[in-house]
């Protein structure tokens, strides 16, 4: 997960920009670099791989000054390389840039680019931002509204940092959307940048968190923020306590919503290194996937435990839909006992968080003594089940500390879209232009994700509506069934609540016997194939006297005449509506349960890892 460090004051900015680098180091890169303003001009050590090579690079070839900038990379667009990793410096040689986030928009804007003359030097999108920069700074204007134009064009979720040799007073930042955290720490004399509070905590406890949509203005002696537009505000100034556990909770009251709110960058981090939207092809080499074997899969078993396996449940719609191969979701602790039918044309795939699942471990050894293919997608690197795989997917989502799981549950939603494309593509199965418009759909997934982050406050008022309740039922059709499971156990985890997913098509069956005045149904009711089936349920349950509550795609006036209460979501593409589906159902479980009190963070009864069958 990319990690930022800026630095402007006094001192040398180079070692406290690579400290704050190596406080950061447990997000994960493959590449890093640092630029400092040096006697009006911009120096910069970059190279692929660990910190300790970029250490090195800067012994062998020191360089200082003030202010300095610093990141470390996972890639998303262009292979881990020095050429590639940050920071980018523009072809005047005096604006440098460092960014998290996806340019959603920037084969337009670089083919703009290119017509004017502008060579690039990396396969970035990343590059398209500084030299937007040095081309609205061409037209005479200075480095803040140079920027603040370029934040204007720019599609996407961002955190970005520039500096300009020019202008070495002064540091531009923003976050843009929910690509992750930018905070700024005040000192005496000196003012810090940072995507997370660990990189500059030895220096101060006193910071100010960037929202979505603001910019600030950092010197040594001040910070102003502002809006886009460039309204000042008076942002609230924060004292964070030294204890690293309170610190790594930052701005949020708990793990579980960081971890809700860090699932943009998470996303951004899952695709890292993996697409190619200019050829629209995925590369998961990690998977050991040759043509060979993917040719001669005849069936995929999917199995995991809990969240994971109503990932898997997706996981299974995707793989079928794109890549036409069948899939059985079989729970771990299942699996072995059933004498599951696998011979050599099948494939065994584990999800699982920890990768230390006891009951996914054992589907895992059963498949291959029966002589699958076995492949995880797992979280923690160097688990068990990531060794013990003839081929992994990492989620790369970093550290999961909230017991129940979020940012690794949509991670492996677009690790198997990522899979079903590549599968689909290996196979034969998959035509160009579908599959270029399938991978391109996948660079709307940070900003999709962000948007529908952004109603928290419109999820916690539902919240306090729903925080006496005693009962629910969460109904989904297709590949939204499974959310109706997740939305389902989010709430029992955490707000000790009975909660029941089922699929909608089967109320009638049994569940609508439930359905009266005391009973909420929360219907997932998003514009996708079966959104006029869930009108229907909608329809049924409201005629028994139940409270809806729909999850919906912004503009639908069909169901906000009909439901009592609207959780909005933004249109998706289908296939990967359930990243945004999810969200306000983590949310609302999240309100519940810290309106009625409880520890989110720590459940009664359960554990992160559950290591015993």
């Amino acid at each position: 997960m990319c990690g930022i460090v800026g630095y402007i004051g006094p001192r040398d900015a180079t070692p406290i920009v690579l400290n704050g680098l190596k406080r950061l180091e447990y997000r994960g890169y493959d590449s890093a670099g640092v630029a400092v303003v040096n006697d009006g001009k911009i120096e910069i050590r970059r190279d692929a791989g660990k910190l300790g090579r970029l250490a090195d690079l800067v012994s062998q070839s020191p360089i200082s000054g003030s202010p300095g900038v610093g990141h470390t990379r996972w890639a998303t667009h262009g292979a881990p390389s020095a050429r590639n990793a940050h920071p980018h410096l523009g072809a005047t040689g005096k604006v440098v840039v460092v960014h998290n986030g996806i340019v959603e928009n920037y084969l337009e804007l670089k083919d703009e680019l290119v017509s004017e003359g502008v060579t690039f030097n990396s396969d970035t999108d990343t590059e398209t931002i500084v030299h937007l920069v040095e081309h609205h700074q061409a037209s005479g204007l200075g480095l803040v509204e140079a920027a603040r134009k370029t934040f204007s064009q720019i599609q996407g979720a961002h955190g970005i940092v520039l500096l300009s040799a020019d202008e070495p007073d002064k540091m531009v930042c923003a976050r843009i959307g929910n690509a992750g955290g930018v905070v700024l720490g005040l000192g005496e004399g000196e003012n810090f940048i940072a995507s997370d509070i660990p990189a500059i905590l030895e220096h101060t406890r006193r910071v100010i968190f960037l929202e979505s949509g603001q910019m600030a203005i950092v010197t040594k002696d001040s910070i102003r923020v502002e809006t886009l537009r460039g309204e000042e505000l008076k942002p609230q100034i924060h004292a964070v306590a030294w204890d690293p556990v309170a610190a790594e909770k930052g701005e949020f009251r708990h793990f579980m919503q960081k971890e809700i709110h860090e699932q943009v960058r998470a996303l951004t981090d899952t695709l890292a290194g993996r697409v190619d939207f200019d050829h629209g092809k995925i590369r998961l080499p990690e998977l050991n996937l040759t043509p060979e074997l993917a040719k001669r899969i005849q069936k995929i078993y999917i199995t995991a435990c809990g969240t994971a396996a109503y990932a898997g449940m997706v996981g299974k719609t995707l793989i079928e839909a794109i890549a036409r191969v069948p899939v059985e979701v079989v729970i771990g602790s299942e699996f072995r006992y059933s004498d599951p039918i696998v011979d050599e044309n099948t494939v065994v795939l584990a999800i699982s968080q920890s990768g230390e699942t006891a009951d996914t471990l054992a589907a895992m050894e059963e498949g291959r003594k029966k002589g699958a293919t076995v492949w995880s997608i797992v979280n923690a690197i160097g688990s068990q089940a990531m060794r013990v795989a003839d081929g992994y997917i990492s989620m790369q989502t970093g550290p999961e500390i909230g017991v129940a799981s979020t940012k690794a549950f949509t991670a492996p939603l677009v690790d198997q879209y990522m899979l079903a494309i590549l599968l689909a593509d290996l196979r034969g199965t998959l035509d160009e232009k579908t599959r270029r418009a399938l991978v391109a759909d996948l660079r709307l997934v940070p900003d999709l994700v962000g948007r529908a982050m952004n109603r928290e406050a419109e999820v916690e008022k539902v919240a306090f509506a729903l925080k006496d309740i005693r009962d629910c039922l969460y109904l989904g059709r297709g590949i939204n069934m499974p959310i109706a499971y997740e939305g389902a156990l989010k709430l029992k985890e955490i707000s000790y609540i009975h909660a029941e997913g089922y699929p909608a098509g089967e109320m009638k069956h049994g569940p609508i016997a439930l359905i009266d005045e005391t009973m909420p149904v929360v219907c997932i009711t998003p514009q996708d194939p079966w959104h006029e089936k869930m009108i229907s349920q909608i329809q049924q349950a409201k005629a028994r006297g139940g409270t809806v509550i729909a999850v919906a795609t912004e503009g639908d006036a069909l169901v906000a005449e009909m439901a009592d209460h609207v959780l909005w979501v933004p249109a998706a593409p289908w296939m990967l509506s359930p990243l945004v589906t999810v969200i306000p159902l983590q949310l609302l479980a999240y309100h519940i349960a810290t309106i009625r009190g409880l520890d989110v963070d720590q459940p009664r009864n359960l554990a992160k890892s559950v290591t015993v069958e």
